[in-house]
């Protein structure tokens, strides 16, 4: 079948250039069609559910809102967990659904669900679904600058004219507002007033609200016309406030402005943006739609941002400060540069080794036309150009091109020797003579990456890319060597009838190697010795390789992340931060700092005002004087911090925080978690934890998860009072919540702008705890009834955030691991925590992280493996019909394995997931080898040829095309292994696979197993 395939296209070679160049088209025409992102989305199907629950304790908030949502999300159909996190004024309910849920579908069931949750919620509460986008959608971070401009006009600037325009930008689901002053009216009550004119509060708020409306009255006709009837009583200004009527006394009005001051005011917030240590500034969040192109949506903001800079006043524009199309085409332009390079080694291999140009450009030429069939693939499966695919690529450049340098060298041979009648002749015998294993070979490459294909999660996500990448290239190899490499053959190659062309190269190499290989065909023993030795060491080598679940990468910038006292006020935190910006800046390494302090809009990180997060921007490391790597710099910046009394710290980066927080929920590498039902227990637990860690080696910015030592002011009502007076629980606490924290009681419509009017007591009445008692509550019975007689209030400390998960409480242990292997690290932990922590009953720990993904990965790897070598040894025994045989090609895998274990060891890299992605590709490439080294040598013994001397010339005649497939295989990876770019840290496991037992190992194998 393959000699008759190989035929037609041979003969049909117009038809063979008329498709290849419609392939070229296609490939280029994809290429530039491909979603280009820096990394693969690895966001799990998942839908935000975020209430504001304004005013509320985390308690409270837990009780009312977290968990009647949490309860209702359980059993949706596809659901693997439900995550719910409960913080002042903030519930935050994830649901997370199977990866084969369609998002859309996800969404309209969680709907469907928070109508039944609703009811359970206390009025005035709104659950709302988080914007449509993933775990690393904050693709584009600005800054609204203005000089003679305040915040507050900064901020609107921003709410009403900026963010309303990059909403219009296709791909972007939302624009997070962050720092600056919300515009906001504001009646500040004067208690003493209220009491002089006997004006309850309450009646106060609801005249603010029922004198602010406009009304349709229908129409009139008038003659032949028709009027619209317009009922006009919108408050405009704050002189409308004021002038609102509360009572009349003696025909006398009391108005808004004889017990109250009204004035332009700020709303009341819990995050805030500071800047290299100027102080507050105002940014905007733009968050990415799920599945849309990463750098075609940045480029389409950044022409929008032209436009509406164009538009604002003067003085005002838009600066951006944090941009992920900068990752994107670093980490695209280090995996592009190292292909060039590695294809022009292919090309110097090429020539110096097969000693003639026309061959060699048409065996490099298989490079650029598998990329192209690879493109053509991935755009048709809807798959991103990213560090993974283009990873998948570059690993198999070797395999790109083995199918069709064993093809070309074999029709280059056939040509030497000219055996048949004319060249075309020679050039289809030679092309059938290895059509059918390089066949086999190239369905065994793809059969060998099947296991990869099974992983799951985050690994799969991850990886999967790479495979299919993998796999399309592979396709165009096997189009690429047997229909177009013979028809290439045959239209450019010129050799004289019997010229034989001398390299001294593969001469040279002969002579070392055709000795060498008898000596091991003589003293088989010796060397079948050697070689299980070194399986032994290679195998011994696994232990000894740490292991990990992916490198760090380093994307150019830090995320420092300072955790402050849980009590602290958005005002001292702000003074803070600033400080530690100002040490950052020290560093002349630094560009900038900006600082994100507690949350921003609902949709955003739900983050508490003791949480701040630093995003340091790095100069290029031609710039550094500090530090010449990272770590080095981290470790600088780590000992000057570390003075601020009360502050942890924790360095990490924007990208690898948010794929953190994706594979354990948690922003660290190691995550323990600790379940059960009481807080107290549950820290207490988690201090016994972090001790018993705090000595493993390795261990950086060890903490347990901030959750108590927020202080609260409880006003615990006296029933029996209460009643005595006529009164309600609700009356009581109404005026509690109006008077202490505010309410809104309607807006001021200004166009299209719409700010609140906030109803309030004056600082010095609310902001003493001793005067609280003096707030007046008007009694049904008449008078008015001090809060104090009404309520005790007394300080406490309490819960800053209440997390659950698995319908139970949760805390955290987390932390960073350096200077050595995640998997060991853990491995010692996991020991240092059995021996001296016990949990009490109805309590228990889960380790998540990176490592539980690598051991997800491992252990599926290691069952799919297996029966992928299984699927291998069919297809080889299909091929040779051969037991002998099979077995025979089957041993070169392990053979193989030695030096990829050998160079992990030397270059100090640990076993991690894409070093063994590399290993599998090594299996591919390891058996194409043997299958066609067997084959030739079974044609030689078919002739007639004795089994030692078939060995001894298959081996000679075939070295050529065996040391240009091990050199480019190798060769070729040498600048990805060189590579410190952008995303290099991936790639190096990749490419660091040395490639042994070529082909000394594999020929003594033929002459034993034959």
């Amino acid at each position: 079948m393959t000699d008759n395939f190989i035929a037609f296209f041979y003969r049909e070679r117009l038809l063979v250039a008329v498709v290849s160049m419609l392939i070229v088209a296609g490939g280029i025409l994809a290429l530039r069609r491909l979603n280009v992102d820096a990394f693969p989305d690895v966001t799990p199907v998942q839908v935000e559910i975020d209430t504001d629950a304004e005013g509320l304790a985390p308690e409270e908030v837990e009780q009312q809102i977290t968990f009647p949502i949490e309860n209702d999300m359980n059993g949706i159909a596809g659901v693997t967990r439900v995550e719910s996190e409960s913080k002042f004024g903030l519930s935050v309910v994830t649901v997370y659904f199977t990866d084969d849920t369609d998002i859309y579908f996800a969404r309209q069931q969680v709907f469907e669900r928070l109508a039944d949750a609703k009811a359970s919620i206390p009025a005035g509460f709104e659950p709302t679904m988080g914007p449509i986008t993933t775990g690393t959608g904050q693709i584009y971070l600005y800054q609204i600058v203005g000089h003679g401009q305040s915040n507050q006009e900064l901020r609107t600037i921003q709410d009403w004219i900026v963010k309303l325009q990059l909403r219009t930008v296709p791909g972007v689901a939302d624009v997070l507002d962050f720092g600056g002053d919300v515009k906001q009216y504001q009646v500040i009550v004067d208690q003493q007033a209220l009491v002089n004119y006997n004006i309850p509060l309450k009646t106060l708020f609801e005249a603010v609200q029922n004198n602010n409306q406009n009304t349709g009255a229908n129409f009139i006709e008038h003659g032949d016309e028709q009027y619209v009837v317009r009922g006009i009583g919108l408050v405009k200004d704050i002189e409308d406030i004021k002038n609102i009527v509360l009572d009349s006394r003696g025909g006398t009005p009391i108005r808004v402005s004889d017990v109250a001051s009204v004035e332009i005011g700020s709303e009341l917030r819990q995050g805030a943006v500071t800047k290299d240590g100027q102080g507050e500034v105002v940014t905007g969040i733009v968050l990415k739609r799920i599945n849309e192109n990463t750098k075609q949506v940045i480029e389409r903001i950044k022409e929008k941002v032209v436009e509406i800079n164009k538009a604002l006043p003067a003085g005002v524009k838009i600066v951006d400060f944090y941009d992920q199309a900068e990752l994107v085409d670093n980490s695209i332009h280090t995996v592009v540069e190292s292909l060039i390079e590695g294809e022009v080694l292919v090309l110097v291999i090429l020539v110096l080794l097969l000693g003639d140009f026309r061959s060699s450009f048409i065996t490099a030429a298989a490079i650029p036309f598998c990329m192209l069939v690879a493109f053509i693939l991935m755009w048709y499966a809807n798959l991103s150009a990213n560090l993974m695919s283009l990873g998948g690529l570059a690993i198999s450049i070797g395999m790109m091109v083995d199918a069709t340098v064993v093809m070309v060298e074999n029709i280059y041979r056939h040509l030497e020797e000219h055996r048949e009648h004319s060249t075309r002749e020679a050039i289809l015998v030679a092309a059938q003579e290895i059509g059918r294993p390089m066949f086999f070979a190239i369905l065994i490459i793809i059969a060998v990456f099947l296991p990869v294909f099974t992983l799951q999660g985050i690994e799969g996500k991850l990886f999967k890319p790479l495979a299919y990448a993998v796999t399309f290239s592979m396709i165009g190899s096997m189009v690429m060597a047997l229909c177009i490499a013979p028809m290439l053959c045959a239209l450019w190659l010129r050799l004289k009838r019997g010229e034989v062309r001398q390299n001294r190269i593969i001469g040279f190499f002969k002579g070392i190697y055709v000795p060498v290989l008898k000596w091991a065909i003589r003293h088989r023993n010796i060397a079948l010795t050697i070689a299980l030795l070194l399986l032994v060491w290679s195998a011994a080598d696994f232990y000894i390789l740490g292991s990990e679940f992916l490198p760090t990468i380093d994307e150019g910038n830090m995320l420092v992340r300072a955790t402050m006292p849980a009590s602290i006020s958005l005002t001292r935190a702000m003074d803070v931060s600033t400080q530690i910006e100002k040490k950052l800046l020290e560093f002349p390494e630094v560009e900038t700092v900006v600082a994100k302090i507690g949350r921003a809009d609902l949709g955003g990180d739900p983050e508490s005002v003791s949480n701040d997060e630093l995003y340091v921007r790095l100069k290029p490391k031609a710039q550094w004087t500090t530090a010449k790597t990272k770590d080095e710099l981290v470790d600088a910046m780590r000992r000057r911090v570390e003075g601020f009394p009360g502050v942890e710290f924790n360095f990490s980066q924007v990208i690898q925080t948010r794929n953190d927080e994706l594979i354990s929920g948690i922003n660290a590498q190691i995550a323990v978690k600790i379940f059960g039902e009481d807080q107290d227990t549950l820290h207490q637990v988690g201090e016994q934890i972090r001790d018993a860690m705090a000595h493993v080696r390795g261990v950086e910015d060890l903490a347990v998860e901030q959750v108590a030592g927020e202080q609260h002011l409880e006003i615990e009502l006296d029933r029996a009072q209460i009643a005595r007076y006529g009164l309600n629980i609700a009356d009581v606490l109404e005026v509690v919540k109006i008077a202490i924290g505010g309410d809104e009681a309607t807006d001021v419509l200004e166009g299209q702008r719409r700010f609140a009017i906030f109803v309030r007591l004056k600082a010095d009445y609310r902001n003493q705890v001793d005067k609280l008692n003096d707030i007046l509550i008007a009694a049904p019975v008449g008078g008015r009834i001090p809060l104090g007689q009404l309520a005790t209030l007394k300080l406490s400390s309490g819960d800053s955030v209440i997390d659950r998960e698995k319908s139970l409480r949760r805390i955290v242990v987390k932390c960073n691991v350096k200077g050595r292997d995640i998997g060991g690290f853990v491995h010692d932990a996991q020991a240092q925590v059995a021996a001296q922590v016990k949990l009490p009953p109805g309590y228990f720990i889960t380790w998540g992280g990176q490592f539980e993904n690598a051991q997800e990965a491992t252990r599926r790897l290691l069952i799919a493996i297996p029966i992928a070598l299984l699927l291998v040894f069919v297809l080889i025994y299909t091929c040779f019909s051969s037991l002998r045989n099979t077995l025979t090609i089957i041993f070169n895998i392990p053979i193989a394995m030695v030096g990829s274990t050998a160079f992990l060891l030397v270059s100090g890299f640990p076993l991690s997931v894409p070093a063994l992605v590399g290993f599998i590709a090594v299996f591919g490439i390891a058996v194409q080898n043997g299958m066609v080294m067997v084959s030739y040598i079974n044609k030689l013994r078919n002739g007639g040829m004795e089994l030692h001397e078939a060995v001894i010339t298959g081996a000679s005649v075939r070295l050529r095309a065996e040391l240009l497939s091990a050199l480019i295989g190798s060769i070729s990876l040498i600048p990805f292994i060189l590579s410190s770019g952008t995303g290099a840290e991936i790639e190096k496991p990749l490419a660091s696979r040395g490639r042994t037992g070529h082909p000394a190992d594999q020929n003594r194998n033929s002459a034993d197993g034959l």
